[in-house]
């Protein structure tokens, strides 16, 4: 997994962590909003409307005690009166904590100072003894009631503006945190739906190309298994009778007139003689290579020495051979034989090419899945700047003798896959048609 990936999942996980803990909150809050409101409803709020309830109910009781007093003079009536007014006077006190609303409370304060009004009105002349004052203190009794009867009315639809007000900061903070809830979940699917596409991209993919790329692997060694063989015996019972025959033709060309028509003909019959040879040479190779004889080195050096062979030939063709970035690790490699694929790989690369183009030599390291496992690895590139590879070709690239060339063996990429494979490593490529190649040696690192 590179540092790419990797950030981009712990800032997913980060992600996933900020809009979790918004959910909830906004949840908890929703919930304790919901129970405020309760809270409000079966407490201070319908409080407001028993103290109003409370209030004209005990003034009208104590209005019509007294009515009753100055009417009939019974002691008990006026002793019930004092006992009611008085605890009326220490109930409006203890109502005063409960009251939610500045409104509330500031009607109740005027009903307090109201009441003493009242009870002031109440008990001055309560005693008189001339009808005609009894019923100038029922009228100022009357008169005292109306205000703090009229203040009850106040104080219950001042409970109900609070009510109101209550309601709809609740409804507009309720609904706030709703769609916080719902923005947080699409942020949420949005980051699930980005994760997956990630990890697809990322992870399943690449394992998805390397899965088919290893069993391109596989099927192309059991290919150059079974064909090795073949190779081998076909090449040895080649190789003796194109011996005898060149040493026969090798004997009657000295006998001919190097003017003859028959010299050409035996020129022309030595030159494709020479040109088998070279075929059953690189059967031989490609049957039985030769085992690497492995030695620490870095990359640098055989990238430099391929450059320096072959940029003089690649300038007459204006083909530029470029030294890129170069990993400083170690690895085991036997250097003719990496020198020798790093060679094909740059002529191939040039053949693609043709004329006024550009090939890269460059070394990075990595991490690949080398025979069965993941590990680190160095990748040793060529990258140009030619055609690129037809898709009905990348299939069959790999194939002993096929080729695209007309004179081609088609033994040179299998004799250099054979060849990273002895070595424990693998020959990838990646191509884009009309944009260029980029064949990758990659081989395990030393570790430290």
């Amino acid at each position: 997994m590179n540092r790419a990936l990797k950030l981009r999942l712990s800032c997913f996980a980060l992600a996933i962590g900020v809009l979790a803990y918004l959910i909830g909150w906004a949840a908890y809050a929703s919930w304790r909003e919901m129970g405020r409101l309760q809270s409000q409803f079966n407490t201070g709020h319908l409080r407001s409307f028993e103290i109003a309830d409370h209030l004209q109910d005990t003034i009208l009781r104590l209005h019509n005690s007294l009515v009753r007093y100055d009417l009939d003079r019974d002691p008990k009536e006026y002793a019930q009166f004092e006992s009611a007014s008085t605890e009326l006077n220490n109930w409006i006190d203890t109502q005063k904590p409960v009251l939610q609303s500045s409104r509330e409370r500031e009607l109740l304060n005027q009903i307090d100072a109201a009441y003493d009004v009242f009870l002031a009105a109440a008990t001055n002349g309560v005693h008189a003894p001339d009808p005609q004052n009894r019923l100038a203190h029922i009228d100022a009794v009357q008169k005292a009631s109306s205000p703090l009867l009229e203040l009850g009315y106040q104080l219950a639809d001042a409970h109900r503006e609070s009510l109101a007000e209550s309601l709809v900061a609740s409804q507009k903070s309720v609904l706030l945190l709703r769609w916080v809830i719902f923005g947080s979940l699409l942020l949420l699917m949005g980051a699930l739906v980005w994760f997956f596409a990630t990890v697809y991209r990322e992870m399943i993919m690449p394992l998805q190309l390397k899965l088919v790329q290893s069993h391109a692997i596989i099927e192309r060694q059991e290919k150059l298994a079974s064909l090795g063989v073949l190779a081998a015996g076909v090449a040895h019972e080649i190789r003796n009778p194109l011996t005898a025959i060149k040493a026969r033709l090798f004997s009657h060309q000295r006998s001919l007139d190097k003017s003859s028509p028959q010299y050409q003909d035996v020129l022309v019959i030595g030159n494709e003689i020479n040109r088998l040879e070279a075929i059953v040479k690189d059967f031989l190779q490609f049957a039985r290579p030769a085992e690497p004889q492995l030695e620490v080195m870095d990359a640098a050096a055989v990238l430099r020495d391929v450059r320096d062979l072959l940029a003089p030939e690649f300038e007459k063709r204006a083909i530029q051979l470029k030294i890129g970035p170069i990993a400083s690790d170690r690895f085991q490699a036997d250097f003719q034989q990496l020198k020798q694929v790093l060679i094909n790989l740059v002529q191939n690369a040039a053949e693609s090419i043709q004329h006024d183009g550009q090939i890269t030599l460059r070394a990075r390291t990595d991490t690949a899945r080398l025979n069965g496992h993941l590990e680190p690895v160095i990748i040793l590139e060529t990258e140009d700047t030619g055609k690129g590879i037809p898709v009905e070709v990348q299939k069959r690239l790999f194939d002993p003798f096929f080729s695209t060339k007309e004179t081609g063996t088609g033994l040179g990429l299998s004799i250099a896959a054979r060849i990273v494979e002895k070595h424990g490593g693998a020959l990838e490529f990646q191509t884009q048609p009309n944009h260029g190649t980029v064949f990758g040696i990659v081989l395990p690192v030393l570790s430290n």
